[in-house]
């Protein structure tokens, strides 16, 4: 969110150039404006999209980038225009933080899509939000790895009471990521409910684990790909088959069996033999950021009628509409909850693949210990 480059009072983790290696920061936060919500943070889910970010993999290059963007907290100070909000509240931020809220996409819950659209932290904080954030237009937003941050009320969400604080963050990314395309193909084609439906999730790290935990609780029969048969029992205790996509004859028995297939991968890899499981008529979501292209051959589409196309997480309203969801079904991610001295470790393994499936969550409690530490 909104940054005061040379303030001082947040306590942080920040990579400081393209090695990416996290080191203690200190910068300041806007004050609360009318409309604004200040919260202190008390987890934050490290998303691998945080690592893209930072190690210039997505061409940002702007440092020192502290990222962060599965947020969990308490509500420390209110705007005197807020009324979603009051001190003490269990809330939590996702990926985005502003948009125009004047375009077609922004009237039709599709903020995530809107040009004007702020990200919790890459983003060039724009001018004309309130005289309390002038110290922050035109510089970079940071995100939540740090020990608060201030959001307008459009853009933070209330945390039902049987979600824990601990795992809440991750939904606000893995969650709607995983949600939006489920709900869209699944859900909304089939009048609430994904019956009789199969689903295809490729990789199962942390967005395919979360995607197979929605699409059960949604009624499909779901099916994971993956790179070899070594997660097959964890695919089975979450209720899903596991279909080893880099088997040439196993990828081709399955021909036209798939409704959706949601490829969360974020490393280059063939889609084209994928995309041939879909039923005539099937969808093939791209979740994973991969700059490279990939080849497929209009053909194939043509005779399959089959689509593929891109989701980025969701607008406001659908992102509400997760979060009921999560809580209805007691949906919760595979998560560990680590010490701020920790997460350098982890992005680095984050970094070179050798991460786990389960979401690593940082308790921002230690970070001032982590501080104090290293000032010594």
């Amino acid at each position: 969110m909104a940054t005061i480059k040379d303030g001082k009072g947040t306590l942080a983790l920040a990579a400081f150039d393209n090695d990416a290696v996290l080191s203690p920061h200190e910068f300041g936060r806007p004050p609360t404006g009318p409309n604004d919500v200040s919260i202190d943070i008390q987890f934050c889910g490290m998303c691998h999209s945080d690592c893209h970010a930072c190690n210039g993999d997505w061409f940002i290059n702007k440092h020192p980038m502290t990222p962060g963007h599965e947020i969990a907290g308490i509500v420390r100070e209110v705007g005197s225009a807020v009324s979603k909000f009051k001190v003490g509240d269990r809330v939590g931020v996702g990926c985005m933080v502003e948009s125009c809220g004047e375009c077609d996409l922004c009237k039709e819950g599709l903020e995530n899509h809107c040009l004007g659209m702020v990200q919790t932290y890459s983003s060039d904080f724009p001018a004309g939000r309130g005289e309390n954030f002038k110290g922050a237009e035109g510089y970079h937003t940071n995100g939540g790895y740090s020990t608060d941050i201030t959001v307008n009320q459009k853009f933070v969400f209330g945390i039902p009471e049987n979600v824990g604080m601990e795992y809440a963050g991750v939904l606000f990314c893995a969650g709607i990521t995983m949600f939006s395309p489920l709900n869209r193909h699944i859900l909304q084609k089939g009048n609430g409910s994904g019956e009789g439906k199969k689903v295809g999730i490729v990789g199962f790290g942390g967005l395919g684990q979360m995607g197979v935990k929605l699409a059960k609780a949604m009624g499909c029969e779901v099916t994971v790909f993956s790179r070899s048969n070594s997660k097959q029992e964890d695919a089975k205790k979450l209720g899903a088959d596991v279909l080893v996509h880099s088997d040439e004859e196993a990828v081709k028995a399955a021909f036209r069996q798939f409704d959706v297939v949601v490829d969360t991968v974020s490393a280059k890899h063939p889609v084209a033999p994928l995309v041939n499981t879909l039923k005539v008529g099937g969808v093939y979501v791209l979740i994973g950021g991969v700059v490279e292209p990939f080849e497929i051959s209009s053909m194939q589409l043509l005779f399959n009628r089959q689509s593929i196309e891109g989701s980025l997480i969701g607008g406001l309203k659908e992102t509400q509409e997760m979060l009921d969801f999560c809580a209805k079904h007691n949906i919760v991610p595979e998560y560990k909850v680590i010490d701020a001295k920790d997460a350098n470790g982890q992005f680095q393994d984050l970094l070179s693949g050798k991460s786990d499936a389960s979401r690593a969550v940082i308790d921002i409690s230690t970070l001032k210990t982590l501080v104090e530490s290293t000032s010594k």
